[in-house]
């Protein structure tokens, strides 16, 4: 079973955005996403500054078996990038909801289309 904190809100496609954290909050992909991933190996991350709409890619990462990209879960602009996981992106499969995150968004939108963590789960049953 997939881990799903109950603090996060989500989207169909597997990507997760945090509470906020000063003037943004934290996006990443699901437990779901890097087991069905399995072992990434690279993650393009967008540029700081760039702005980007519900759904746009913003982003891809790159494993063993496959290229998947990553979709914008809110809209926003990109405040900072995880500059670790040039180096180490496994740390995306080692912890997804922690120093696997991937960049800082300042929402321009509220959450209101997230899911919540319940209906996260009911989605992928």
């Amino acid at each position: 079973m997939s881990e799903i904190p109950d603090n996060l809100g989500y989207t169909e496609d597997h990507e997760w955005v945090g509470p906020d954290e000063g003037d943004g909050v934290k996006v990443g992909i699901t437990d779901y996403a890097q087991d069905s991933l399995s072992d990434v190996v690279f993650v393009e991350l967008p540029n700081v500054g760039d702005e980007y709409q519900r759904g746009e890619v913003m982003a891809v990462a790159e494993s063993v078996k496959a290229a998947s990209d990553i979709y914008a879960p809110i809209s926003g602009k990109i405040l900072a990038i995880n500059e670790k996981l040039e180096e180490s992106p496994e740390l995306v499969n080692e912890s997804p909801y922690g120093s696997g995150w991937m960049v800082l968004m300042k929402p321009s939108e509220d959450r209101s289309a997230l899911l919540d963590s319940d209906s996260y789960k009911n989605s992928l049953d």
